[in-house]
Parts: structure tokens; C-alpha cells; sequence
């Protein structure tokens, strides 16, 4: 698979579904080509109890979004993730603003 355009820990802005222009922090990525970001695309799970949630009941979770449908925030602005070679080494860049990810 080729490499991921966005990153645990990036600043992203929903640009598609039911929390459009709201914007979070990826939390993990998972299989698939699919982001949890914290406090986006919150789901009711019901919980059985168990050792660690003695009580159970109804819990609020984030569940996974595609990457499709987020877009980096860099200084305030959303851009496409490209890559380029700086130094003899690949570096993420943001598009817009030219500045290099990491």
C-alpha cells in the first residue's frame, strides 16, 4: 500500500458527510485507508458491562471516517499533501502554504 498522505497526530478539516467543516486531531489510523478523529463522526456503541466498565450502558465513541473526506489544516488553511525530497530524505509538504510536515 502506498504511503499515507495523512498522519496520527495531524490537524485535519472534514470536507464531506454529517460533520462538514467541523476539524479534530487523528487519533489512529486504521486499515483501509480510515482515520478516528477525536470528537468527529461520534457514534452511540452500547456497552455490556465488563471488568474495566462495570456499569455499561451507552457509551459515545468516535468510529472511523475516510481519508477521502478529510483535508490537512496548515497555519489555518486546508491543502493537498504532496511529497518531495529535501536532503537526500522524502518530507510531507502542505501544498498551499509550501511548508514541510515533517
Amino acid at each position: 500500500m502506498a504511503t499515507s498522505k495523512i498522519k496520527k497526530g495531524d490537524m485535519v478539516k472534514v470536507i464531506a458527510g454529517k460533520d462538514k467543516g467541523r476539524e479534530g486531531k487523528v487519533t489512529s489510523v486504521v486499515k483501509g485507508g480510515k482515520l478516528i478523529i477525536e470528537g468527529i463522526n461520534q457514534v452511540t456503541k452500547h456497552a455490556k458491562p465488563s471488568q474495566a466498565n462495570p456499569q455499561g450502558g451507552i457509551v459515545q465513541q468516535s468510529a472511523p471516517i475516510d481519508a477521502s473526506n478529510v483535508m490537512y489544516v496548515s497555519k489555518g488553511k486546508v491543502s493537498r499533501v504532496g511529497f518531495k525530497i529535501e536532503g537526500g530524505k522524502k518530507v510531507r509538504y502542505a501544498k498551499a502554504t509550501g511548508e514541510v510536515i515533517d
